[in-house]
C-alpha cells in the first residue's frame, strides 16, 4: 500500500516538474519573440527647467537593418502617432556589413514629413563606411536626415532654443578604461568641438551613441550639457528578472547605464534600449524593441 502510494507521489512530482518545464518553455519563446517583434512606444519625462515648455522627441537606435512591418511601414506609422517635435536616429540603424543603406534610407523616406530627423553615427555605420561606402552620410542626407558627427545646429521647437549636436568619439579618448579625469586629455578635435558646442545659453542636447562616450573619464563632470541621448547597449541584450541588463559593452556584466533615465554628475543621460541586434552570442531576451519619447520639459 505503501509503494503505491509513493507511486502515485512520483507521478505528481513528474507531472508538475513537466507542467514548469512547459511553462518555462513558453515563456523563453515568447520572451524571444516579443524581443524581436513587439513594438513598444515608452514615454520618459527629462525635467531640465522651469518655465514649462516642452519639447517631444522620438529617440530610436540600433535598428540594425530589421524592420517592423513590410519596409518599416508600421514602425514608421507608430512613431507619427506621437506627433513628435524631433526624430533622434542614434546610430546603429544599419549593420557594418549591410549590403546598402537602404532601410534606413527608407525610413528616414516615410518619417521625413513627420517631423526633422537628426541622426547620430553608431559604431556600425562607421564600419560600414570603412568597408568603401563613403557615401552613407549623403544618402542619409538625400533621403532627409542631417547627419550630425561632430557637429551641431542651434534650433527653436517648441519656443524653446536648443543647440541639438552629433558625436560618436568617446569624449576622454580613445580607451575609456585609462580613467582619464581631465578634459585635457581628450583628443584635439573632440575637445575643441565640445568647446565650442558648451559656449552657448541654449539647451544642450548631444546625440552620442555610446553612452561610454561621457559615462567614463569623469567627462559627465568636465562638459557642460544639459541632456546625452544615447543608445548602443540594447537595454543589455539579455534582460534578467529583478537583475536587469546582462552585458553592456564597455561597461562589462551587468552595466548600470543601459536602458532609461540617469543622473550623473552636471548632465542627465538617457539610453534607449533600442529597436533590434545584430549578430550577438546571446539573443536579445526579455527586451521588447523600444520608441522611446522623450518629453524634455524647459
Amino acid at each position: 500500500m505503501e509503494s503505491e502510494k509513493k507511486q502515485r507521489n512520483r507521478k505528481w512530482i513528474w507531472k508538475i516538474l513537466l507542467l514548469l518545464a512547459v511553462i518555462l518553455l513558453i515563456y523563453v519563446i515568447a520572451s524571444l519573440w516579443i524581443s524581436y517583434n513587439l513594438l513598444l512606444v515608452q514615454d520618459y519625462t527629462v525635467t531640465l527647467g522651469q518655465g514649462g515648455k516642452e519639447v517631444k522627441a522620438v529617440v530610436i537606435g540600433d535598428l540594425h537593418d530589421n524592420e517592423f512591418g513590410e519596409e518599416n511601414q508600421e514602425l514608421a506609422e507608430k512613431i507619427a502617432e506621437t506627433e513628435p517635435d524631433l526624430i533622434l536616429m542614434d546610430g546603429d540603424m544599419l549593420n557594418g556589413d549591410s549590403d546598402s543603406a537602404s532601410i534606413p534610407v527608407e525610413l528616414i523616406k516615410k518619417l521625413k514629413d513627420v517631423a526633422p530627423i537628426y541622426y547620430a553615427l553608431g559604431n556600425h555605420e562607421e564600419n560600414y563606411m570603412e568597408q568603401g561606402n563613403e557615401d552613407l552620410i549623403q544618402e542619409l542626407t538625400n533621403a532627409g536626415a542631417v547627419v550630425l558627427e561632430e557637429d551641431y545646429v542651434d534650433l527653436e521647437t517648441g519656443g524653446v532654443e536648443t543647440r541639438l549636436g552629433g558625436l560618436y568619439g568617446y569624449a576622454f579618448g580613445t580607451d575609456p578604461k585609462t580613467g582619464y579625469n581631465e578634459a585635457d586629455d581628450a583628443p584635439r578635435e573632440v575637445r575643441e568641438f565640445l568647446e565650442e558646442f558648451q559656449d552657448t545659453d541654449r539647451l544642450k542636447i548631444m546625440m552620442s551613441h555610446r553612452p561610454d562616450s561621457f559615462i567614463f573619464g569623469d567627462a559627465s563632470k568636465a562638459w557642460d550639457i544639459d541632456l546625452v541621448i544615447s543608445a548602443h547597449d540594447h537595454g543589455g541584450q539579455v534582460v534578467l528578472p529583478f537583475l536587469g541588463g546582462l552585458y553592456g559593452g564597455d561597461q562589462g556584466w551587468f552595466p548600470k547605464y543601459v536602458h532609461g533615465l540617469y543622473q550623473k554628475d552636471i548632465m542627465q543621460i538617457f539610453v534607449t534600449s533600442g529597436l533590434g541586434t545584430n549578430k550577438k552570442a546571446l539573443p536579445r531576451f526579455n527586451n521588447p524593441p523600444e520608441i522611446a519619447v522623450l518629453h524634455i520639459i524647459v
